[in-house]
């Protein structure tokens, strides 16, 4: 099962869960990127996304399905808002479910680094000083330390 979208519409990270949880799916990982108050040392008050939706409809879907490809019986659902957002929203969710954590894990990272890469989607950040900003996702630091 895979279903991605690219919404106007506020995601409903409960129903993304209830998608991909099946009585056979022993682990599931719900990853949610929202809209924060500090970038880059930055007050923000909110984030402006916008897209190519044809292409980037096509893109997510195609990323979903290689990492579908990955582990047989993943089950995955992948939302990417556009419009304007304010603190706290949502902006991105991705559900991923298997027998198995191993895979809902590695699943959930490499869909949300290869859509930062790979699908044209923009977003403008507007600060609390009333300036704006597009921010390139592709440049932001990756956290890779391990805990």
């Amino acid at each position: 099962m895979i279903r991605t979208s690219i919404s106007e519409a506020a995601i409903d990270a409960a129903a993304l869960l209830a998608e991909v949880t099946t009585d056979a799916t022993g682990a599931t990982a719900l990853f949610l990127g929202t809209v924060r108050e500090l970038n880059d040392g930055r007050a923000v008050t909110g984030i402006e996304y916008s897209a190519y939706t044809t292409m980037a409809t096509e893109e997510l879907q195609r990323i979903a399905e290689e990492a579908a490809l990955r582990f047989d019986g993943l089950r995955i659902a992948v939302e990417h808002r556009v419009g304007t957002l304010a603190l706290r929203d949502i902006s991105v969710a991705i559900a991923v479910a298997h027998a198995r954590r191993a895979p809902v894990l590695e699943t959930s990272r490499f869909i949300i680094e290869a859509l930062k890469q790979r699908v044209p989607i923009w977003k403008r950040e507007r600060y609390t000083d009333g300036d704006l900003r597009w921010v390139d996702p592709t440049t932001q630091a990756v956290d890779t330390a391990t805990p």
